[in-house]
């Protein structure tokens, strides 16, 4: 038996190494992206029925009428749909997809308006036409009566409640989320020293290339129904069309094709539009679809950001904490779809990588007149870093230290983890970091960016008739919650190995560096391997792809299931060599024996003989047929407890969150004449764990810091007063371009998770994370100025240096603060 399976080991030829866990080995999808092969919603269903919508102009207004009269003149239109149309789960409100118990007075939507319009955006009216053309042309016959309401925009107007945004709302407040560790009240009367401050972080938004779209297909014969959407959840939107359109869920199907970037607005689920175009594919027995204008998701989309923070803190003469207050009010919008989750975010992140002996967090969550607040890049800690570093900052400028020293000083040391913060994160587990170098992180820092040396750099630009100042930032980001994802892992005969979980990507490399890992647990080269993500088709359960959590969650999945194949393969290969299982190894897609390659099998075969078969349908089948060799008739060909094929399903679960963490510092020249800002040198030293491919994850940061540069400088959404969003298009709403973003300098650190298999933290949200922390440093320090509200333009800054009431801060030393 043994002579029919052997092969010498060289005979493959030149093998790609299958080493290749911790490589930095180039994209594999990007290929065909660049080259335009990607399939992207809007290249699905050219012939299908297409979607329009009317949206309020107003962001308060009672919908007093609608006449569709006009309208239904239009050559080609197929159907006109109001809420007077939508029956039974379909006519109830949006769900409150993840409650809390402090979520006290929780608001959300309706598919399309019932009664009161709540922000401008809102969608009022369906229209299906032949094509897109003919929809809006629709649209614009379509008359829509409003009774205007009064506007609640931006948080002091919420905080002051002269208006409600919901009338059963009065106070306008959603939640109040509290945590405390400690009497903070005593703490701060024992402090040697206290001050207190405001500061504010303005509202902004996710503009990924590709906005939403939604592509639907019912199958009358079987009563089923396929949905192409641009999501970060497909198995989540599965299951809500399901629940709100009665279906069962056996009959749903949901795909995400190529997603052109979600950055968190995508991981919302349902939008009402992924509940309607299934909703009229449905009723009018023809595939139909929508994709997203950008002036749609510019008014109808999620936004995050904006909060108003008052800190009081208790430090000793050294500028070690002693007590820290937080009293934050965050702006979650018209509804609150997705919880509270980013103001927990805020606040379980805002103590960063510090020991803070006593804390207490308030968050007072408040309705606006304004599009929803849901996840954005960073999700909540973007701001809670805001306000711990500025905080950090204060602290060294009250008492004439460096910046990098009072940070220091308040480090949580290596010998202390795993530390428990006594807070409970957004996944309803403690905050317990799980392992670290924080003071590691710090050295390498001040290294990179050349901290101790910026009075000659600034001395330079003084010459040059430039402001320089230099700002650091250091985070800790909660990343990988669960409760779960899932891998499948098969070999095929080919040699192929087929790779799915449910989670989708957007970009991330996902199919690079899940291919990565099961190349490496498989022992196969990395070409054999290939990945399906977001297709309920292939892997039905899932959570989806937020929190920096793909390569923690998915990548230990799959890891896991490729390490049950393993597993099956050794034992099927030592039956058919006539050797222990133990003395097997996998290399090069070849079982053999361990220091006798000669001895081998190819895992392609084991997968033929994995699936005892009767029938004999090509060559390599005739080696698992019933009389293709002496077999053991004392044994059922299929054990029990066993399955046909070399394939394994599997999950991970984890106890909690892992804890990733990083420092960055900007360096910044501001131009006296006209106050322009240039972020001169970026760097960043970033710990996820035991890395997969280095080379993804600094372009998961390089992405991050470009957003994290955005958010300090360039992007807002300017609401007016009656709620009119100011700057709805790319010609208004500023983001950087590559002349704006800095080259970044990067150094790893990596400190393995001790929760997981792989030991693997999260990396896709860290860029983000400390940018406008660090640049708003870097601003104060080359300027003397307080910075207190970010985003911060040059025409804010000039007024803020002429304007002496700002007042000036201390006189510099080196590395310090200004």
């Amino acid at each position: 038996m043994r002579s029919a399976f052997c092969t010498e080991s060289g005979s493959r030829g030149a093998a790609v190494t299958t080493k290749l866990f911790g490589e930095p080995v180039r994209r594999r999808e990007d290929g065909r992206l660049i080259t335009g092969r990607g399939r992207y919603l809007d290249d699905i269903g050219h012939d299908a029925l297409a979607v329009a919508f009317v949206r309020s102009p107003h962001a308060h207004a009672r919908v007093t009428d609608i006449d569709v009269d006009a309208a239904l003149d239009v050559e080609g239109l197929v159907a006109v749909y109001t809420y007077e149309d939508l029956l039974g789960p379909m006519a109830e409100p949006l769900p409150v997809l993840i409650p809390h118990p402090q979520l006290t007075a929780p608001r959300t939507g309706y598919p399309l308006v019932r009664d009161v319009v709540h922000h401008m955006g809102e969608a009022v009216v369906m229209v299906v036409a032949t094509d897109r053309y003919v929809a809006e042309d629709a649209c614009d016959r379509i008359t829509v009566s409003y009774e205007q309401l009064p506007v609640v925009v931006g948080v002091d107007a919420a905080r002051e409640a002269r208006h409600a945004v919901h009338e059963d709302v009065p106070d306008n407040v959603a939640a109040r989320h509290h945590q405390e560790t400690g009497d903070v009240e005593a703490a701060l009367a024992a402090s040697a020293h206290t001050l207190a401050f405001t500061q504010y972080i303005e509202r902004s938004a996710c503009m990924p290339m590709e906005g939403k779209g939604v592509h639907a297909a019912w199958d009358p014969a079987d009563s089923s129904l396929r949905v192409y959407t641009s999501t970060q959840a497909s198995t989540s939107v599965r299951a809500a069309i399901a629940a709100k359109l009665q279906l069962s869920l056996e009959k749903v199907e949901v795909v995400a094709p190529d997603v052109g970037g979600g950055f968190g607005v995508k991981i919302v689920h349902p939008w009402p539009e992924e509940l309607l175009v299934p909703m009229a594919a449905i009723a009018l027995q023809r595939p139909v679809k929508w994709t997203e204008d950008r002036r749609e998701h510019f008014i109808s989309s999620a936004h995050e950001r904006q909060q108003r923070q008052e800190i009081r803190v208790g430090y000793d003469d050294d500028g070690r904490l002693t007590a820290l207050d937080v009293r934050i009010w965050h702006d979650n919008g018209a509804y609150t779809p997705y919880g509270i989750i980013v103001p927990i975010v805020t606040a379980t992140q805002l103590v960063g990588p510090y020991v803070v002996p006593t804390y207490r967090v308030r968050v007072d969550s408040v309705y606006t007149n304004t599009v929803i607040v849901t996840p954005y890049r960073g999700a909540g800690r973007p701001q809670g870093c805001y306000a711990m570093e500025r905080t950090m900052d204060r602290i060294a400028q009250e008492r004439g230290l460096d910046r990098a020293e009072v940070r220091a000083r308040n480090l949580i040391q290596p010998d202390q983890f795993p530390y428990d913060h006594h807070l409970t994160f957004q996944d309803g587990r403690p905050v317990i970091y799980d392992s670290g170098d924080y003071p590691g992180l710090l050295d390498k820092l001040t290294a990179l960016v050349g901290w101790s040396g910026v009075e000659e750099r600034r001395a330079e630009a003084t010459a040059r008739g430039k402001l320089l100042g230099i700002g650091m930032a250091m985070y800790v980001e909660g990343t990988g919650p669960g409760p779960y994802e899932g891998g499948h892992v098969q070999v095929l005969g080919s040699g192929k190995v087929l790779v799915s979980t449910g989670l989708t990507s957007q970009g991330q490399g996902h199919e690079t560096a899940f291919a990565q890992i099961v190349a490496h647990e498989l022992g196969v080269p990395i070409e054999d391997v290939e990945v399906t993500t977001g297709d309920t088709r292939r892997f039905g359960y899932a959570v989806g792809t937020f929190a920096s959590r793909a390569a923690v969650m998915s990548g230990n999945a799959i890891a896991l299931a490729a390490r049950g194949v393993k597993e099956k393969a050794l034992r099927i290969a030592g039956e058919a060599l006539e050797v222990d299982p133990s003395d097997l190894e996998i290399d090069e897609g070849l079982v053999q024996v361990k220091g006798t390659p000669g001895i081998s099998i190819p895992l392609r075969t084991v997968a033929v003989l994995s699936n005892p078969l009767r029938y004999a349908f090509d060559e390599a089948a005739k080696q698992a047929t019933q009389f293709a060799g002496p077999g053991d008739d004392s044994k059922p060909p299929v054990a029990a407890g066993d399955a046909p094929g070399l394939e394994h399903v599997d999950y991970y679960s984890p106890v909690r969150s892992t804890f990733a963490s990083g420092a960055h510092a900007a360096v910044v020249e501001i131009d006296t004449l006209t106050w322009e800002i240039d972020v001169v040198q970026y760097a960043v030293v970033h710990d996820c764990g035991t890395i997969v491919n280095p080379m993804i994850v600094e372009g998961q940061v390089h992405g991050g810091v470009a957003q994290g540069v955005g958010g300090a400088l360039y992007e807002r959404m300017a609401y007016d007063a009656d709620g009119q969003l100011q700057n709805a298009s790319f010609m208004d709403f500023l983001m950087p371009y590559a002349s704006e973003v800095p080259d970044i300098d990067i150094d790893h650190q990596q400190t393995p998770s001790p929760l997981n298999p792989l030991g693997l933290k999260g990396a896709g949200e860290a860029g983000v994370i400390p940018g406008t922390a660090a640049i708003a440093s870097a601003i104060e320090d080359a300027t003397g100025r307080r910075i207190a509200a970010m985003p911060i333009s040059p025409t804010e800054l000039y007024d803020l240096v002429r304007d002496d009431a700002a007042g000036r801060v201390a006189p510099r030393r080196t590395g310090a603060m200004a």
